[in-house]
């Protein structure tokens, strides 16, 4: 029989064990990124680019002379960067920059970011093997941030391209670039979010992760643990230009699409809806009889584009596109640019409460679709929510290119300001109901639902919003 000291020191050792194995077994789930390295390292270029740019002495007088400084003075390398110019043409100085980029074909092609080779008088690929090769500019797309060049070498190292469609928020991922020049430097992190939508960069479904990316690192891949490039290193957010957590790459399949119709025609076309759209707000939602947010709410379709002659209107809800689910607005910009253009796909919209399926040809995005803008002041009485409205004249119906609707002229603190509704907004729509003039809206402002949330649309510098409106009780000023 075991004694009660046997009995204690045999439960201490087998706890002790089973700290062990679980440590053991952590240590296990850590990546280990050394093989990957050894295995995709060589195919990671670094990419220095020359530019020839305005010198900072431009607008000196004739007459300036350099200061007679003593010899090893503190100021005479400054004075020297600033105003000697006995090199190059006068006015003129040699900038450069760095980034990375990496190589998709054993005969050349090396794919890098649009930022990186922007404007440059001279590109040099650096290789693994420290070869120095002059990059040949295919073709370059802003809207992506992507850049096709080409070097003249063969049997080069290829990268292995994967899909980033099969990421999952939380996998591990390793970056490889040129971070302040410091060359195949590895950072490593995880995948934080998918089809994140940046300012001014609505055509890609951005990935972000926490992987260390700085000025140097852009172009660079972005592996999976199996050593396949899943994206394009492209942004950081900072408010010091340095690292600070969030990170963002351009998904390969984007990138490499991108890639071959550079390669194929020197351009890229992308698919075009011609909407404004914004996203559905816990209140819009139930205006438009939702049960929860969801969808791309329209609120504009731009004249004689695909969606007008489709049939789509103002207020509808996008809800899936070509049968794929569109869960917020950020999410069908990505889906229409990389859906061919001229063929007729299915679209499902929410329209009066009710769902159904518009069928749409796309055609091909515009380089420019900007939309006239304007804000014109006029008087009139203030009603139950809260605004005064005004008539627009023909003249200020062709220059904001609307066919109807209102100026707010004025606003006391009601419903509409509560809505965010500005004066000189123009008040296109309430509750789906076109404001055809000042009486028309009176109307329909006297036969809103009491204590009920109503979409009202507006145009404002020239962009169309949906805003939440909860409509106060009739006798409520």
């Amino acid at each position: 029989m075991m004694n009660v000291r046997n009995r204690s020191g045999y439960a201490w050792v087998t706890g002790l064990l089973m700290m062990l194995a679980v440590h053991s077994v952590q240590a296990r789930q850590l990546p280990g990124f050394t093989g990957l390295v050894k295995e995709a390292g060589p195919a990671v270029v670094n990419i220095s680019t020359t530019q020839k740019v305005q010198s900072r002495t431009q607008g000196l007088p004739e007459d300036f002379e350099m200061p007679n400084l003593p010899e090893g003075s503190p100021f005479g390398e400054l004075f020297k960067y600033f105003f000697d110019q006995e090199d190059g043409d006068p006015g003129y100085r040699d900038a450069k920059s760095l980034g990375s980029g990496f190589i998709i074909s054993a005969d050349g092609y090396v794919l890098t970011n649009y930022h990186v080779v922007k404007d440059a008088d001279e590109i040099i690929v650096r290789l693994n093997d420290r070869r120095e090769l002059r990059g040949e500019v295919i073709g370059t797309d802003k809207r992506s941030d992507v850049a096709l060049l080409k070097i003249d070498a063969t049997d080069l190292p290829v990268a292995k391209i994967g899909t980033s469609s099969s990421l999952e928020v939380g996998e591990w991922v390793l970056a490889i670039g040129s971070p302040f020049g410091f060359d195949y430097s590895a950072t490593a992190g995880i995948v934080s979010a998918k089809g994140r939508s940046l300012p001014r960069e609505n055509y890609v479904p951005f990935i972000q992760t926490d992987v260390a990316i700085n000025p140097g690192n852009s172009g660079g891949p972005l592996f999976n643990q199996e050593g396949e490039v899943v994206g394009v290193n492209s942004q950081i957010y900072s408010r010091t230009g340095g690292y600070m957590g969030l990170s963002f790459a351009i998904p390969i399949e984007v990138a490499m699409d991108v890639a071959d119709q550079l390669k194929t025609t020197g351009r890229v076309s992308r698919g075009w809806l011609g909407v404004l759209i914004q996203d559905i707000t816990l209140d819009l939602a139930e205006s438009f009889g939702m049960k929860h947010p969801r969808g791309a709410l329209v609120a504009k379709v731009l004249p004689d584009s695909p969606a007008q002659a489709a049939g789509i209107e103002v207020g509808d809800v996008i809800v899936r596109f070509d049968g794929k689910e569109v869960r917020d607005s950020a999410s069908l910009p990505p889906i229409v640019g990389r859906t061919k253009v001229g063929v007729s796909i299915p679209v499902d919209v929410i329209r009066n409460r009710k769902q159904k399926v518009v069928k749409v040809k796309l055609g091909e995005l515009p380089e420019d679709a900007a939309v006239a803008s304007a804000d014109k002041p006029a008087t009139d009485k203030t009603n139950r929510l809260g605004m005064s409205v005004a008539e627009l004249s023909d003249e200020q119906r062709a220059e904001l290119e609307v066919d109807t609707g209102v100026l707010v002229t004025r606003l006391v603190d009601g419903a509409a300001s509560r809505a965010g509704v500005h004066k000189g907004d123009i008040i296109l729509s309430i509750d789906n109901k076109s404001v055809k003039n000042v009486e028309a809206f009176r109307k329909l402002v006297k036969g809103l639902p009491d204590n009920k949330s109503v979409a009202i649309l507006v145009q404002r510098n020239g962009s169309p919003t949906f805003l939440a409106l909860k409509v106060p009780v009739a006798d409520e000023g």
